[in-house]
């Protein structure tokens, strides 16, 4: 090695070594928390406002079931089989959902605390009626569901925004579902034949398992 080139070499070292120095002396300075100490600090969990809402929701979704069941029961009573089935469906819905908002509860290291339920109606006038008051509480349910997204929003709870965004697109699914019956049973009001008909396709309703609750999906 000639001495211009030892000369070049031996400075680009030592301008390197000042360079890393510089770097480890403001690395040292920053104030990095310990892990362990960061860990509990923030460690995520439900607020208080989303587990109290989330709870409330639980026993709304059970209070639904309760409805759609005395709904069903009311159809049989009236000797529409078809509609007491698609209510029945309906109450069992229900109560899957409320099962997936308990599960998310326990998921999340947090307590669910079931609450007594309302009574609800026992009686309606007709099937159409039944629909009609189905359509009013989905569009309740809807509101429900929104501010739960609101809360999850605010504390940026994105894992409770992911599980609540299921429940907003069934919400569209439920209020669409509710204004189809009201449009068939109004089609066929005063029609003996026609109601006897969109009876018997009702009674064809089957129980779906909500994605979340399938084998695997938790």
């Amino acid at each position: 090695m000639t001495l211009d080139k030892e000369t070049k070499y031996f400075s680009k070292n030592t301008l390197l070594a000042v360079e890393l120095r510089s770097f480890f002396a403001i690395f040292a300075k920053c104030d990095i928390p310990n892990k362990s100490n960061y860990s509990k600090q923030h460690e995520f969990m439900l607020s208080q406002k989303l587990h109290d809402a989330l709870n409330a929701q639980v026993n709304a979704e059970l209070w639904s079931a309760y409805l759609y069941l005395s709904m069903s029961l009311d159809a049989e009573s009236k000797g529409l089989k078809g509609v007491a089935n698609w209510f029945y469906v309906q109450f069992c819905e229900e109560q899957a959902h409320a099962r997936i908002f308990m599960n998310y509860i326990n998921s999340r290291d947090a307590k669910v605390e079931l609450k007594p339920i309302d009574e609800v109606p026992t009686t309606w006038d007709s099937a159409l009626d039944m629909f009609k008051e189905t359509l009013n509480h989905e569009r309740k349910v809807t509101a429900l569901i929104n501010n739960l997204a609101f809360i999850a929003n605010e504390d940026r709870d994105f894992a409770s925004i992911n599980r609540i965004n299921w429940f907003i697109d069934e919400q569209v699914e439920e209020e669409e579902s509710a204004r189809d019956m009201i449009q068939a049973f109004e089609a066929v009001e005063g029609n003996k034949y026609g109601m006897y008909m969109l009876d018997k396709d009702l009674a064809t309703r089957t129980y779906t398992e909500p994605s979340p609750l399938q084998t695997g999906a938790e």
